[in-house]
């Protein structure tokens, strides 16, 4: 299983430390950039389920192309 955790700068050090001395885990830091592409990512794929779900409605890519 994969968690992503989000810890404040001041707290990093300590939180690693701490995942790290568990044998059962392993831990790596992400780059600011994938963690902004993974949270956009996420926020993407909670907008489908809500368009599935039939709560939002989504532009057409029509629409979208007339816009640029």
């Amino acid at each position: 299983m994969r968690i992503l955790l989000d810890v404040k700068d001041s707290k990093a050090a300590f939180v690693l430390e701490l995942l790290e001395s568990l044998p059962f885990v392993k831990a790596k830091k992400l780059t600011e950039a994938k963690a902004e592409l993974m949270e956009d990512l996420k926020a993407s794929v909670e907008e489908v389920k809500l368009a599935k779900a039939g709560k939002i409605k989504l532009q057409s890519a029509k629409d979208m192309l007339d816009e640029l």
